[in-house]
């Protein structure tokens, strides 16, 4: 694996086809920079393993830091893709991103907040309400996600799954955390985490956050918990009033993983242009599922025959992102720049360890 060189002068980043420009300084990885410099580069993980951030390189040299063949094989890195978030600039560089936008201008603050409530929605999934400081102006777009900063430096992120609206009423962010038997924070959640402690956040981050500049049909896939930022994104869609059609496609293992069902049904009422279709792949016979079956990603493909003028978001598990991302747009015609993404990355997915 390339190691990145140290570098002593600051380079010029140039994305196309917008035009934007920024200075990467010297070891700064591309999207630290981007980022710094208010420039909306898509990025999921910020750690090598997603690949959510992966963009063609027309010009320039790059050498990346460490990362996962899933996220950027051999062959992808011969053919002039690169990894933003662990790619540090050798020259000036110009990259090809269609995704680019100004919506990270939001400002990045770490803040303390407080628990303000814990619900188990399942045996393994805890609704953690946090209330953020009262002088405290948080903005942030459906989608985002927020990180906490453990005391040792670690960090771990958890989507958003409260539209930003909400906020007037209820000011606080609703995250969805699911269990990780072992993990040193989830076991924490679950354990010995209790309501009034305070925990400190750093946020928004994240490209995952809908574009209103399209009128065209959506298609939400969530896997798990991923439905998260999903129930961000039909809050926003409900609080515009948008006619556009979305159909929210949520699968898991069984029907328990839907852990907020009874909470999109009663979403259908209010939301004619919104239809909701669960997807359970390894039911038991005492849940008396009798709704779709197999894998979430493949109910879209036996369901669309033409996604060519459909947008997709997807969130949850790499393996159901990347599976989607693959089949859309090579069997039926997704253009791949429509496309947004939010692939939920363990520790152990990133590391080898514990989430």
């Amino acid at each position: 694996m390339t190691t990145a060189a140290p570098s002593t002068t600051p380079f010029q980043i140039t994305v196309q086809p917008s035009g934007r420009t920024f200075s990467a300084n010297a070891g700064e990885s591309l999207l630290a920079a981007a980022i710094r410099a208010g420039v909306g580069l898509p990025y999921g993980c910020k750690d090598g393993a997603c690949g959510s951030c992966k963009c063609q390189k027309l010009e320039g040299e790059v050498v990346h830091g460490p990362h996962q063949a899933k996220a950027l094989s051999e062959a992808e890195a011969q053919a002039g893709w690169v990894l933003t978030c662990c790619g540090v600039a050798q020259s000036n560089v110009v990259l090809e991103s269609r995704q680019v936008t100004d919506e990270s201008a939001f400002p990045i603050k770490k803040m303390p907040v407080r628990v303000a409530a814990l619900e188990k929605k399942s045996p393994d999934v805890m609704q953690v309400r946090l209330q953020l400081p009262a002088n405290d102006t948080f903005r942030y777009h459906a989608g985002q996600y927020i990180e906490f900063i453990l005391r040792d430096g670690a960090r771990r992120a958890y989507s958003m799954a409260n539209a930003p609206h909400t906020q007037a009423q209820n000011p606080g962010v609703e995250l969805h955390i699911r269990h990780m038997p072992g993990g040193r924070f989830t076991d924490h959640v679950f354990g010995a985490l209790k309501e009034k402690d305070i925990l400190r956040i750093e946020g928004p981050y994240g490209s995952f956050f809908l574009r209103e500049d399209v009128d065209k049909p959506l298609i939400l896939l969530a896997s798990g918990t991923g439905f998260a930022p999903l129930k961000a994104l039909i809050e926003h869609l409900q609080f515009l009033g948008s006619t556009r059609a979305a159909t929210l496609y949520w699968g898991g293992r069984r029907p328990q993983d839907l852990y907020l069902d009874s909470w999109v049904r009663e979403r259908l009422a209010d939301m004619p242009h919104l239809r909701y279709v669960p997807v359970v792949s390894d039911a038991l016979p005492e849940d008396g599922w009798s709704g779709r079956t197999g894998f979430v990603h493949q109910a879209v493909l036996d369901d669309f025959a033409d996604l060519s003028g459909h947008q997709v978001y997807a969130c949850g598990a790499p393996i159901v992102v990347e599976s989607a991302r693959a089949a859309y747009t090579a069997q039926r015609g997704l253009p791949p720049e429509e496309f947004f993404a939010d692939a939920f990355t363990s520790e152990a997915d990133k590391h080898g360890a514990s989430a």
